[in-house]
């Protein structure tokens, strides 16, 4: 048999392959869809009242600023990631923004503690309602375009998925709504945050492996 009449009955009934997104292109896409939507939450809901004078001060830019930073790092790692010539060290991108975010929120924890002593927290279910409410679609919508990691690390990419719309999510929150201390700032953004990433972990695989392949 010569080569080039094997070559045509091995190819016979294959079906083409869809070259996947680049990922920069891909992250870019998602990245304009997220700030679109979180911004149409932000515009529906109002801006908080004393925006401008919070806007004013430096650790509140310090902190919007590395909680848009982290958004951004984990979504360009989630879709690196997703390639399997990719090494696993672009899940560490967003970590150091992730730590300075962590750090800035507990810093104004513990100046806020030094002024006026420990706070009386209150419950903000508004907060993880905003947060969970846009996270959750934003991180399907990038599992769906990451689908094809489902096989290679669909555990780190659903993860960086979900930080990567909780931390976008977090800042459109801090634009509208007004938490009075620091340690509650802390811990309902930082709890949803937290909330969202585990369930992008816990249930993002099994999702990826239920989509139709592209």
């Amino acid at each position: 048999m010569q080569t080039d009449d094997l070559i045509s009955r091995l190819s016979q009934g294959l079906a083409p392959v869809r070259r996947v997104t680049p990922p920069g292109r891909a992250a870019l896409g998602w990245l304009a869809l997220a700030v679109a939507v979180v911004a149409a939450g932000v515009l529906l809901s109002g801006f908080r009242h004393d925006l401008e004078q919070r806007l004013m001060l430096m650790h509140e830019q310090a902190n919007l600023a590395a909680a848009l930073a982290t958004g951004v790092a984990a979504a360009i790692a989630a879709f690196r990631l997703a390639l399997p010539d990719r090494s696993e060290r672009w899940a560490l991108l967003p970590l150091p923004f992730a730590v300075f975010w962590i750090s800035g929120l507990g810093w104004g924890c513990l100046t806020e503690f030094a002024e006026r002593g420990f706070p009386a927290l209150g419950v903000s279910f508004q907060c993880m309602r905003f947060i969970l409410g846009f996270s959750l679609p934003l991180t399907l919508g990038m599992l769906w375009m990451t689908r094809h990691a489902a096989r290679i690390r669909p555990g780190p990419v659903a993860a960086l998925a979900g930080l990567a719309a909780a931390a976008l999510a977090s800042v459109g929150l801090s634009l509208v709504h007004h938490l009075d201390a620091a340690a509650m700032v802390l811990i309902w953004h930082g709890g949803s945050v937290l909330l969202v990433v585990l369930l992008a972990r816990l249930w993002g695989a099994r999702a990826m492996r239920a989509m139709p392949a592209g």
